[in-house]
């Protein structure tokens, strides 16, 4: 009876471990593409479309915001797509985020941009987002980034802290917009490019990045980024992830299951730097 009882208690423990792991609950990791559209559906958290209006530019920028299930203020991340734009994807990372207790806030950087005034959703096909999305002058994207992060920080439910998280093209930014926010209080860059040294000297926040080993474009570039931020006394950590490769948190179904692996390990450093430099 007892070993029967413990083994029922284990089982009990296992199943809540596993549901608890789930994309989109506290403490899993964002959905793989394939699985964002029906995280979405089912997230209980409140996610809504907002307007925020950018100065000195008569289009605003669209954006998709998510709330955390608090009592208390929260701080806010900025979730910046990759070059695929906007995407369900993107939203699943936000409602993540809001998850895991932060007011996350995904700017349509392709807003005013597409087909009548409209957004990444405007173009006819990915292929025709990377290309706008490639072509973006980066004074715009800085633009559109303080709009969003004065909107957000504002807000009644909002504590005042801000970072931002980028992928791909907006891991870049990510790096980017650090060296071009000084009020910024962390920056999470997955496989994205790090700024010229020049510009990495005016960073203030800590910067955290995330890589696949078999992404040699992006990753070769962590040493020399490591040195420079070093010599600048900047504050940069890298994670490389073996035998993984790019998007890897997007695709987690690729490189033989060195994505999943790398996604389990990166989200919850992700996580626990974000709040370390937001609380």
């Amino acid at each position: 009876m007892k070993s029967n009882y413990l083994c029922a208690l284990v089982a009990a423990f296992m199943a809540g471990q596993a549901l608890a792991a789930e994309p989109g609950t506290p403490g899993g990791i964002p959905p793989s593409e394939q699985q964002a559209k029906a995280v979405l559906e089912k997230s209980p958290r409140h996610g809504e479309w907002v307007q925020i209006e950018v100065p000195g530019r008569q289009t605003p920028v669209k954006a998709y915001i998510v709330y955390p299930e608090v009592k208390d203020k929260a701080p806010v991340v900025i979730v910046i797509h990759e070059i695929f734009g906007l995407s369900e994807w993107i939203r699943s990372v936000a409602d993540q985020l809001a998850a895991d207790g932060f007011i996350a806030i995904a700017p349509d950087l392709l807003s005013g941009m597409g087909k009548d005034g409209g957004g990444t959703d405007s173009y006819a096909s990915r292929q025709d987002v990377t290309r706008a999305v490639s072509g973006l002058p980066r004074d715009r994207v800085i633009a559109d980034l303080n709009a969003v992060r004065d909107y957000a920080i504002k807000l009644p439910a909002a504590d005042g802290k801000s970072a931002t998280i980028g992928f791909c093209w907006g891991g870049g930014q990510s790096f980017a917009y650090a060296a071009a926010q000084p009020a910024l209080n962390a920056a999470a860059v997955y496989y994205g490019t790090p700024p010229a040294r020049q510009a990495m000297a005016n960073i203030q926040a800590p910067v955290m990045g995330f890589y696949g080993g078999n992404d040699a474009r992006v990753t070769s570039t962590v040493t020399p980024t490591e040195s420079n931020m070093k010599a600048l006394s900047k504050s940069y950590v890298a994670h490389v992830y073996d035998g993984a490769g790019h998007g890897f948190l997007r695709a987690q179904e690729g490189q033989s299951s060195a994505n999943l692996t790398a996604a389990q390990q990166a989200w919850p450093a992700t996580v626990a730097f974000l709040r370390e430099h937001t609380k």
